[in-house]
């Protein structure tokens, strides 16, 4: 996967790290990276004003591939940039960087898929939230 800069996202946010981050090795624990992106995707997929799912409904990952490509130290913040690669039947498809400094420190994608409640099973993504969704559409170039 291509690193990219953070300019590249189009949307951004960041993460403030706590010393409760970091593991033995002094720098921030890899399982913490998991919780850099889903800062990132929450903040697309999830308006509790105006929501984004329709009601009974809910998202979930059924794929998240991360790389690590370098070590992220406290104290600190990180910046997370989330693209939409694309849209399948009932699935999203992001992609996303994470950054200290400038840094590159991490890539992932991650598909998630909008199920039904009551059956489990996935469901077709309504226009409505395709249209919402589209302001952070950024197929590969």
């Amino acid at each position: 996967m291509t690193t990219r800069s953070l300019d590249f996202y189009p949307h951004r946010t960041f993460e403030k790290l706590r010393y409760g981050d970091t593991d033995r090795q002094d720098h921030v624990n890899n399982a913490v990276f998991a919780t850099f992106l889903e800062t990132g995707r929450v903040e697309i997929l999830f308006d509790q004003v105006n929501p984004i799912k329709p009601p009974g409904t809910s998202f979930v990952i059924v794929r998240l591939e991360l790389d690590y490509r370098a070590e992220v130290n406290w104290p600190g913040t990180v910046e997370i940039g989330t693209r939409i690669m694309g849209f399948g039947r009932s699935t999203v498809r992001l992609d996303q960087s994470v950054f200290q400094n400038g840094q590159c420190v991490a890539t992932g994608q991650t598909v998630i898929v909008l199920t039904d409640d009551t059956t489990h099973k996935s469901t077709p993504l309504p226009a409505s939230l395709i249209e919402r969704l589209s302001k952070y559409l950024r197929p590969d170039d």
